[in-house]
């Protein structure tokens, strides 16, 4: 039978009364009044801190969920680390991670160049002091080398810029470092040492450019400069001077020396030619007297006994020869004597002599 039919009994809901069957729905709703009156008003009883306090855990709880969201701009890379160690390297957009104290993100911006300026005072090759200031242009590019390779890399950088500046100027004179056409050789090899020493030390930093904008010498110090550049150009020219002078005499000194060992050889030539010579003279004799003793005896006589008169200033006459009177150029004979002196003494070793009139008549007279 359905329960909307007349006479059904107490199934049917229209013949209910009030106070039969619908006490439920009456504490329900009075309950929910309580709970409502225990929210605004705490206090009130101890079912409604509890409820107070389970919601204001569950909005904390929220709260920190929300607080890992986070976003990462175009020219930014976000490192993720978990109770500091690395997670992740994550690129721009939207992401989320765990938040603190579990997870941290740190943002580096790898797209911008940044700029650092430097100055310092260096020392040239030249002796000369200069103020340099110079411009350091960079890039983070790697950033968890940036993070967790150097403990600071600004200071780092500025260390390295310095170090690199002063050794390429060290190197260099005071004319390259004003001149601006050698300038932007320094620079070029300042920034190529100063990238070569930051990639030692894996800092993840890129160096773009580098400027020298200024380079000026102290005031206290430019007298002293002048005079250590004057000093400076005396030794170059003294070194000149030097070199010259050298060049100048080493020639005359070697060509006297091949001369001297020149005339030595000549010497030992002509010595060794001349006693050659009278050894085969010698030679020849010995072989003349083993033939003719007595003919080659009388003419050693006579050879010797003209040489021997021939060096006198003395004129012989036999006075045997008769009574006529022979007129005789005494002066001209005693010249002849005295230029028969001066000839070479090869010539009188050799005896290479042509006999005059005196040795022929005194051979005459020997011989007969």
């Amino acid at each position: 039978m359905a329960w909307n039919q007349p006479n059904n009994g107490p199934n049917s809901p229209w013949g209910r009364r009030p106070g039969q069957g619908g006490g439920d729905l009456d504490e329900r709703i009075k309950g929910l009044q309580r709970r409502l009156e225990a929210f605004l008003h705490p206090g009130g009883g101890a079912g409604g801190g509890n409820s107070l306090l389970m919601i204001l855990v569950a909005a904390v709880i929220v709260l920190w969920v929300a607080s890992g969201f986070y976003t990462v701009g175009q020219a930014q890379k976000a490192v993720v680390q978990r109770f500091g160690a690395l997670v992740e390297v994550r690129g721009p957009g939207w992401g989320w991670r765990i938040p603190w104290p579990v997870e941290s993100v740190t943002k580096v911006n790898v797209a911008s160049v940044n700029s650092s300026d430097f100055k310092s005072r260096v020392l040239t090759s030249d002796v000369n002091l200069v103020d340099l200031h110079f411009a350091v242009q960079y890039q983070f590019s790697d950033p968890v080398k940036t993070l967790f390779s150097v403990r600071d890399p600004g200071q780092t950088l500025s260390e390295v810029s310095e170090s690199a500046i002063r050794e390429i100027v060290g190197r260099s004179t005071l004319y390259d470092v004003q001149v601006g056409g050698t300038r932007p050789e320094i620079t070029r090899r300042t920034k190529d040492l100063i990238q070569r020493t930051l990639d030692y030390y894996n800092s993840g930093i890129t160096v773009t450019t580098v400027n020298l904008e200024d380079v000026q010498v102290p005031d206290a110090v430019i007298p002293s400069q002048r005079d250590a550049n004057k000093a400076q150009a005396d030794k170059e020219r003294f070194i000149l001077e030097s070199e010259a002078y050298a060049n100048g005499i080493i020639p005359v000194a070697q060509g006297s020396a091949a001369r001297v060992q020149q005339d030595a050889e000549a010497y030992k030539a002509q010595v060794m030619a001349v006693a050659e010579g009278q050894a085969s003279r010698f030679a020849q004799l010995e072989a003349a007297y083993a033939a003719a003793p007595e003919v080659t005896r009388r003419r050693l006589y006579m050879d010797t006994i003209e040489t021997v008169l021939g060096h006198a200033h003395k004129v012989l006459i036999d006075g045997k020869a008769g009574s006529n009177m022979i007129y005789l150029p005494i002066d001209k004979l005693l010249e002849k004597s005295n230029a028969r002196e001066g000839e070479p003494a090869a010539e009188a070793a050799n005896g290479a002599k042509e006999p005059d009139q005196v040795t022929v008549e005194a051979r005459g007279r020997g011989e007969r």
